[in-house]
């Protein structure tokens, strides 16, 4: 897990750095270091030059940096900027060009999460669930009910507009965006609205407990030393009754299974075209010992090598717009920071504990493009901050002073690092309280 923590972040720095670097380069600027991660109080864990460029690793893995001469940075080297303007530094360059310079990171950023997202639709295409092919409907969790769904409720429209895949009900456009559903219950249409404070309950419960497909049901696969393998459950099975209570489909299991915790309970099987009762033991959890097998329609879109392009791009600004939607949401109160903002230590427990290729370029992707929106954010020592600056400069005709833009990176890291600090305890009390 934190293998691939660190090489993602790691591909996602040094390509953003590499923005910012090769836009200098570009315009005849010098840059003096280029680094991954820290090298707070100048201890490095690898460094070399090259043609006049200090290359290394630091010890603080929370970011990385290019330091470009005559420009207030990360490096605060007000000495360097007492002295007179160099032709070769950021300072004598046009504001036009240190724009260019300053957005040169977050441009990498989008390209590369939109040429990964690119290359998943290409290799794997897009697995679907036709929404009409659900002929028993949803089964909502603990979040869904809490809104008013009922197992069995069909949902056709969102805003209005049908619904064709089962996946666009946990899309952005029902979860970020106060989506009326429209159900079919009973024979009867009736209208539910997601509350805009959903994200809240997301999480703390996932979104497995917002809507799933409804469906039935055979013996998959047994845990052992469970109740399940202690009676003789096997693949293929069918699990018919629970102490008389019938069980037709998968969502009624954990519900009726939770009233009957260590307990010993009378199950109606029905194995090898046979139909009989057996004792099994519950466990402390509520759980019998058993994966499903249940049969989902599919369907699976394959796209040409220039087709799976806009796809890709699509995703990768649906991430982009996403997050801009969840900061609002932030702002405006709907949604609490601390159920919203992650640290590396939530970010980690998203890869996993083994690595799985479509997983890992999935989230690498993702975090490019979050990285782009976070970068392109108006706050003092972040790229969008310093973008600001120069517009601000274009805007009147002369630049601000020094000391002002010295202040201002002062104030932003202060607030990053409140940030910071905010993120990795929220995750760290998040751990705790489970």
């Amino acid at each position: 897990m934190v293998g691939q923590l660190l090489l993602g972040l790691s591909i996602l720095v040094i390509l953003h750095e590499f923005g910012h670097f090769i836009a200098a380069r570009m315009f005849g600027i010098k840059v003096e270091k280029f680094y991954l991660f820290f090298d707070a109080w100048g201890i490095s864990l690898f460094k070399f030059n090259y043609k006049g460029v200090e290359y290394g690793v630091g010890w603080l893995p929370l970011g990385g940096y290019v330091k470009i001469a005559g420009m207030i940075d990360e490096s605060m080297d007000t000495a360097q900027m007492a002295g007179p303007p160099q032709p070769w530094e950021f300072r004598s360059k046009p504001a036009w060009q240190r724009l260019i310079v300053m957005l040169g990171g977050i441009t990498v950023n989008i390209i590369l999460g939109i040429a990964i997202f690119w290359v998943i639709t290409l290799k794997y295409g897009e697995n679907y669930t036709p929404n009409d092919k659900l002929l028993y409907g949803i089964a909502p969790g603990k979040i869904g009910r809490d809104i008013g769904l009922k197992p069995g409720d069909k949902i056709v429209s969102i805003n209005g507009k049908h619904v064709k895949y089962f996946e666009e009900l946990t899309s952005s456009k029902v979860l970020l965006s106060n989506g009326v559903l429209g159900v079919v219950r009973d024979n009867k249409d009736l209208n539910i609205t997601v509350p805009s404070s959903i994200l809240n309950e997301l999480s703390d419960y996932g979104i497995s407990e917002f809507v799933r497909p409804r469906v039935k049901f055979a013996i998959d696969s047994i845990v052992p030393n469970t109740g399940a393998q202690k009676v003789g459950l096997a693949k293929g099975d069918s699990l018919l009754a629970i102490n008389g209570q019938a069980i037709t489909f998968y969502d009624q299991v954990q519900p009726t299974l939770q009233n009957f915790k260590n307990k010993q309970v009378q199950l109606t099987i029905k194995h090898n075209n046979a139909v009989k009762q057996v004792s099994a033991q519950i466990s402390k959890d509520g759980t019998l010992g058993f994966f499903p097998k249940a049969d989902l329609p599919e369907e699976h879109l394959t796209y040409s090598f220039f087709g799976s392009l806009p796809v890709g791009a699509s995703m990768a600004w649906g991430t982009f717009t996403d997050n801009a939607k969840g900061l609002g949401k932030i702002i405006t109160g709907q949604v609490k920071a601390s159920k919203a903002i992650s640290s590396p230590i939530g970010i980690a427990a998203k890869f996993g504990t083994h690595f799985n290729w479509l997983r890992f370029w999935s989230l690498v992707g993702l975090l490019s493009m979050v990285l782009a929106f976070m970068n392109l954010l108006p706050i003092p020592a972040l790229d969008g901050g310093h973008a600001i600056f120069l517009l601000i400069e274009m805007v009147k005709g002369k630049p601000l002073s020094d000391k002002f833009l010295e202040k201002a990176q002062i104030v932003g890291f202060v607030l990053l690092i409140g940030l910071m600090v905010f993120a990795f305890g929220n995750d760290i009390m998040k751990i705790i309280s489970k």
